[in-house]
């Protein structure tokens, strides 16, 4: 459900499994948000800045490293450290995402419920934690 929190905010989602990533990316667009999509953590790095997203919504098991060294990426960077993060994983748990002191806005375990997902991003992008 679009609401005026949600209109035209723009989210970067980072998951391997493309099955899974087409089918977030068609859910947030038909709930009007701009979205743009990686396979690998690698490829975030260096567009972060450039995509300004208002949410990362960021797997933990890539391809290419730990999603949980991204989120530490993204927490220590000056420019993207209060950029809000929802993690998920088919293979953590709420209880082991945390990685150190870099805890993300909110956690779902895959496989997750459209409404639980579209209800925590749109709980994240008003300011609420869900960890």
């Amino acid at each position: 459900m679009e609401t005026d929190a949600t209109r035209y905010k723009s989210i970067l989602v980072i998951e391997d499994n493309h099955a899974i990533l087409d089918v977030i990316t068609l859910i947030l667009q038909s709930e009007s948000y701009k979205v743009t999509g990686f396979g690998k953590g690698a490829d975030i790095l260096g567009h972060i800045d450039l995509i300004k997203p208002d949410l990362v919504i960021l797997d933990i098991m890539l391809p290419d490293g730990d999603g949980r060294e991204l989120l530490k990426a993204i927490r220590t960077n000056p420019e993207t450290e209060s950029l809000p993060v929802l993690m998920i994983s088919a293979k953590y748990t709420a209880q082991n995402v945390q990685h150190g002191e870099f805890i993300p806005n909110g956690f779902l375990p895959k496989p997750f419920d459209i409404d639980e997902l579209l209800d925590q991003i749109e709980g994240i992008l008003a300011g609420r934690t869900y960890n």
